[in-house]
Order: structure tokens, then sequence, then C-alpha cells
């Protein structure tokens, strides 16, 4: 959520030069995060959850839409849909969805759209709701004509750096409190939201290389180039990795938790 991405497919990609879950070798770590999602069974999982617990989408606006791939499969056919994303890498993926939602490509605090604009909001996997959660959750609430949904890391480990789930705790060093217990932490008892869920998946990147994976963590993580934990990471990896077409599979175990806000009954 520092995230290695704003936030989310099942048959959308972008670009003719990735296949769906597949990284380049000079890795983008926005687009290392998309096409994992692209790759894991994340919006298998999540959407039916989030259609049981929405008796209707309605207008979507969708803030930190990422690739797209949540948004895509929730919204209603015909309703309008709306991508609130600062990322060029992700609105480059949200203009090759067909449709494509109405792009808003600027940051969420930036966004200047009405009161009531959408029926339903939708923030997944960003960093608002665990950075800024009271003026997030407000500024979610002014636009929702009726549901205010969030999607936040509940798993107990990382959450930032993307693949830190491969790395044991000395490794990545990052905090792993879940995502879901932070943000109810900082909202008041008052906005705890009275629909909460968990879901568990499965993030899955596909790298062409294992050595070259390891180079991109290791230099994320600021190891000097001749840190000797850098081919032990390389080999640590390697005995996860699982050969595929294209390359080999990294999987990291996943949580979120689905907070759902009525502002209409």
């Amino acid at each position: 959520m520092g995230h290695d991405h704003q936030q989310r497919i099942s048959g959308h990609s972008v670009g003719p030069s990735h296949p769906p879950g597949a990284v380049d070798d000079r890795i983008d770590p926005l687009e290392l995060y998309a096409s994992g999602i692209d790759a894991s069974d994340y919006v298998e999982r999540i959407a039916p959850l989030l259609r049981a617990a929405l008796p209707r989408v309605g207008d979507l606006l969708d803030v930190g839409a990422g690739g797209g791939q949540l948004g895509a499969a929730l919204r209603d056919p015909g309703a309008a849909w709306t991508a609130i994303e600062p990322a060029p890498v992700m609105q480059t993926r949200l203009q090759a969805l067909v449709p494509p939602p109405v792009l808003v490509p600027v940051p969420w605090r930036e966004a200047d759209l009405p009161a009531g604009f959408a029926d339903t909001v939708l923030a997944a996997n960003m960093a608002g709701p665990l950075t800024e959660a009271v003026p997030f959750l407000a500024r979610c609430r002014a636009w929702a004509r009726r549901d205010v949904v969030w999607l936040v890391p509940a798993q107990n480990g990382p959450r930032g750096l993307c693949l830190a789930g491969c790395l044991p705790r000395g490794w990545h060093g990052e905090d792993e409190t879940p995502g879901v217990d932070i943000v109810l932490r900082h909202l008041p008892g008052a906005d705890h939201p009275p629909i909460v869920a968990r879901v568990d998946w499965t993030f899955r990147a596909i790298v062409p290389s294992v050595p070259g994976i390891a180079t991109y963590l290791a230099d994320r993580l600021g190891w000097e180039a001749g840190d000797p934990r850098r081919p032990a990471l390389s080999n640590h990896l390697a005995a996860q990795a699982e050969p595929v077409p294209g390359g080999h599979r990294l999987s990291v175990p996943r949580s979120s938790a689905l907070l759902v806000w009525r502002t209409l009954s």
C-alpha cells in the first residue's frame, strides 16, 4: 500500500508484449503487481463476495482502480464506471479495457467530483484506507449515493513490497500487522463498518527470470551489490518458483477484508 501498488482479472491485460501474469526484464513495481493480479485468483475469490454484499452496484466509482480488474468484474452493464487512477502504467491498462472506464487521472485528494457522484464507491488495495482512513472515508461517503466498499489487506504478513511475502521477515523488514487492524484502529468506533468479511486468495506473479526478480527485490530492499544475502535470496526464490509457460510462478497467500458502509437503505 510504502505500497508497490495503488492497488488490482480475469481476461484483461494490457499491451501485446505481456502475456497475462508475466513481467519483462525491466520491472515496473506497479506493472509487477497488476500482472500478478492477472495471474492470481483475486477477482475469482473476491467478486462473488462483493456481489453478495451489494444488492446493486449501479454507477461505480473505482478509487485507485489500478488495472481495473475488479471494477471490470463488478460493474453493472449499462451503468457508469469511473476510475480514479494517477499512475500512467495503470491508466494505460484501464484505457485498454473494453469498454474502458471514464478515467480521472489524478490522486483521490485531487479528484474534483460532485457529492453523490456514484451509487457505489469502491477502494480496493490502495493506500488511502491505511494512511488516511478518516479523511478518505469522508471523501468516499460524500461521493457515494448508496454504498462505500473498501478492500484492505487482512493477512498477518507484509503488505508493501510486491513479493515480500516470499521472503522471511528478517529480509523484508515490514510491519506484519494485518492492514484491517490498522484501518479500524484509526477510525472512530462510530465509523466502523456494519459489514465486515474476510476472504483468502493467492497472489501469483509469473517472472521470466528468478535471478532477475531476486535482483529487483534486493535492489528495492536497498541491499548493497556485494551483500551475501543476494545469492541467498535468489536461491530462496528458486526453491519456491514453479516452472510455467513464460517463466516461473511465485505465489504468496493473501487475505483481504471487505468493509461495507451503507449510506442509503
